[in-house]
């Protein structure tokens, strides 16, 4: 009964523990971590007599303090950086820290350390997975395709360079939050398009990963409830709600054209929609936030021949000229090819892929395969499938190239 109770704590207040652990171990996250899992250890024998505590989370962080103490205290050499953390674990946390700002803060500090621009993108992915979803090593290698020991090496060396660059434990003051905030939503974002749609492997979703993100974005609304926070958990949560519908009980590809929307989840869609009107209203939104409303225009749609592809186009055209990226041109060519026709999609897809920043995306070739076959130039789009089946990493998404192959037929 105790170690189902405790397990469920774990579950909820882990991190929070863990975070409050790190501000007050003055960025220590491997000791924070070390006395985190001891005082939930102490709480499985000593809970099992005395009862569960009113506050959990306060015991905890008070155990693992005195843990910490005992620690540092017996290193061999003091400096007066160790003489001052001793100092502040021996000073009187409150009983009940539901309402102390700082407590409530460290989790948001905890997003913002792991995401911090000083970091390198893969370290900064791989540790926010540790130290903020709670992931262990071994399951942050699998969700990325990654050897375990690589993964590790990255966590230690961002681990190390937050100790050696002094880089602040803190939540960035409102002149550097716009700068420090994109990063947070970047890796968060990573983190969910690596469960949604996977950059390589034998399966299209990991729901777990995708669920972490969505479980971050939510947490950053609660503590940071700004309009782009908004149009990223608003993104996150319309894109997520399709998930069901985007793979058949084989584990292939279903196109957004032939899913069954009645999969669709509409709670999901529903309360992402909310998210992005309120982030549209604001007025102060941004790329998230116009992906988020282009997620919704397709998700308002009963059937796939009622989609508003004329407004999708026309939220690309803000999309771009908000963030200029190849990607999202080639995105916004499926739209145009949907109001247009095929042939001035291919135009689009054509300039691209002559300007080279497309020529190694197999999205890109895949897209140019379509149009071309739809056109009727089987030769071209038969080379372009071939182009990307060859790009392809993901095993559904190489099966699906390779069945629009085998449908051309030779000579046409």
């Amino acid at each position: 009964m105790i170690r189902a109770r405790i397990d469920e704590i774990y579950a909820s207040d882990s991190r929070r523990v863990l975070a409050t652990l790190i501000r007050l171990l003055g960025g220590d996250f491997d000791l924070a971590e070390e006395t985190m899992h001891e005082a939930f250890a102490i709480a499985l024998t000593q809970w099992e007599s005395e009862g569960v505590p009113d506050n959990p989370r306060a015991w905890l962080v008070s155990t693992a303090r005195f843990k910490a103490i005992d620690q540092i205290r017996r290193r061999v050499r003091f400096d007066e950086k160790t003489d001052e953390i001793v100092r502040m674990l021996e000073a009187n946390l409150p009983d009940d820290d539901e309402d102390d700002p700082e407590i409530a803060d460290d989790r948001l500090r905890l997003i913002f350390t792991c995401s911090h621009p000083g970091l390198a993108p893969e370290s900064r992915l791989a540790l926010t997975l540790r130290e903020v979803c709670g992931l262990t090593t071994e399951e942050i290698a699998r969700a990325l395709l990654a050897r375990t020991p690589a993964v590790a090496q990255r966590i230690v060396r961002a681990k190390a360079k937050i100790r050696d660059a002094g880089i602040p434990y803190e939540v960035p003051g409102p002149a550097e939050q716009p700068a420090r905030l994109d990063s947070v939503l970047q890796v968060i974002y990573v983190i969910f398009n690596e469960g949604y749609a996977a950059s390589s492997g034998n399966e299209i979703v990991r729901a777990d990963l995708s669920a972490e993100a969505i479980r971050l974005g939510r947490l950053l609304v609660e503590l940071l409830p700004e309009p782009e926070v908004q149009g990223l958990l608003g993104l996150m949560l319309l894109t997520d709600a399709r998930r069901e519908a985007r793979v058949d009980d084989r584990g292939d590809l279903v196109l957004l054209e032939d899913q069954d929307r009645t999969k669709w989840q509409r709670e999901s869609i529903d309360e992402g929609s909310a998210l992005v009107t309120r982030a549209l209203e604001s007025g102060r939104f941004g790329p998230y936030t116009l992906q988020a409303a282009i997620a919704a225009v397709h998700c308002e749609a009963a059937r796939f021949e009622d989609t508003d592809w004329a407004q999708i186009v026309g939220l690309y055209d803000a999309l771009l000229a908000d963030s200029p990226s190849a990607v999202i041109a080639l995105n916004r060519a499926v739209a145009v090819a949907m109001v247009s026709g095929p042939a001035a999609g291919l135009e689009i897809v054509d300039g691209l892929l002559a300007q080279g920043q497309l020529e190694d995306y197999h999205l890109a070739h895949a897209t140019r395969a379509d149009f071309c076959r739809r056109l009727g130039r089987t030769d071209a789009a038969r080379a372009a499938y071939e182009e990307a089946l060859r790009l392809a990493t993901l095993e559904p998404e190489r099966r699906f190239l390779a069945r629009r192959l085998a449908e051309l037929s030779p000579g046409k």
